[in-house]
């Protein structure tokens, strides 16, 4: 933000980010467009979701090998908990292990079965055709390429780990454990020249439903999909669509250094490492949310008052939008 409270330039923001130059320039590109798509009001369609307890915690940046069974993530009274799942096998006839979600893939997936969820008011969605759509929205991938089964296995991983999530508010403690997703066919076909097809229903586990229904935080599509290359954005993101607004007007909120590196420093051993990638990250992402109040200094991060990207109303417009 500038002096008087105006969101600075776009071009500003994000000069001399330091990335490859062949990547910066399709990055910059995709998050100046983004900028300047986000000046127009919010279409309930074009309203992405993510749980609370997932704004506040994450799913794992990278993938953390075959043998990680379980993740799990604090922050002060929320508590996640992923335990990787097995599934049906049809070929071998037996249960076989899948791995943990992670990536960005997981986490654009996942907002769009809250989304869908959401605007249909059910528990059962049909996701065949709104996840092609989203697929080639969002990530500008060939649906029926190769690069598409990325996004399935995330799906097939999602489907088959258990969550558990948990939360503390006013002494209150509420516990949600359960699979986001059940029931469906998560296989490839056997030669990779076919068509990856996408199950027509995704059918939500009902605590999982019951708990996105009063939890959900409403996120800007366009914002996402300018993100959609960085899990650590995209976290820093949705982190500050939930956070921001509950700073105190008038008041400030300093992150000191260790705790941001705690919360998102992720596969870093340097807290210097994580430094260097987290300035680049928050840097796209007050792009896209520029009227984020946040100062960087050596302390740390500290916040202030800001509106959310979307307004909470836009969960009760979704009610009336079906």
């Amino acid at each position: 933000m500038t002096d008087d409270g105006s969101p600075k330039p776009v071009g500003k923001i994000l000069k001399g980010l330091p990335v490859a130059k062949a990547a910066r320039t399709r990055i910059r590109e995709r998050i100046i467009d983004a900028a300047v798509l986000l000046d127009s009001p919010n279409d309930p369609l074009s309203v992405l979701y993510q749980h609370s307890v997932l704004c506040q915690t994450c799913l794992p940046f990278r993938d953390p090998g075959d043998d990680a069974r379980v993740w799990e993530r604090v922050n002060g009274g929320v508590r996640l908990k992923v335990l990787a799942g097995e599934a049906m096998h049809p070929a071998k006839g037996d249960f076989v292990p899948v791995g943990l979600p992670f990536g960005p893939k997981a986490r654009l997936v996942l907002m769009h079965i809250n989304q869908q969820a959401l605007l249909s008011q059910s528990p059962c969605i049909e996701i065949e055709d709104s996840l092609t759509r989203f697929v080639r929205r969002m990530l500008k991938l060939d649906t029926g390429g190769r690069t598409v089964r990325v996004v399935k296995d995330q799906l097939s991983r999602l489907s088959a780990a258990s969550i558990r999530l948990g939360l503390v508010k006013e002494g209150k403690a509420t516990t949600v454990t359960s699979q986001i997703v059940t029931a469906f066919d998560i296989w490839f076909p056997k030669d990779e020249r076919q068509r990856v097809l996408w199950p027509s229903t995704v059918q939500l586990s009902l605590d999982y439903w019951e708990s996105l229904k009063t939890h959900a935080v409403p996120l800007d599509e366009t914002a996402v999909a300018a993100l959609s290359h960085s899990a650590l954005g995209l976290d820093v993101y949705a982190w500050l669509a939930q956070r921001l607004h509950r700073v105190p007007e008038g008041a400030t909120a300093l992150l000191v250094w260790p705790v941001v590196y705690g919360q998102f420093g992720l596969g870093y051993t340097r807290l210097e490492d994580f430094r260097k990638a987290f300035k680049v990250a928050l840097k796209q992402v007050v792009a896209v949310y520029p009227r984020a109040r946040i100062d960087l200094d050596r302390r740390g991060m500290t916040l202030r008052n800001s509106p959310p990207p979307v307004p909470y109303q836009a969960l009760r417009v979704v009610h009336k939008a079906v």
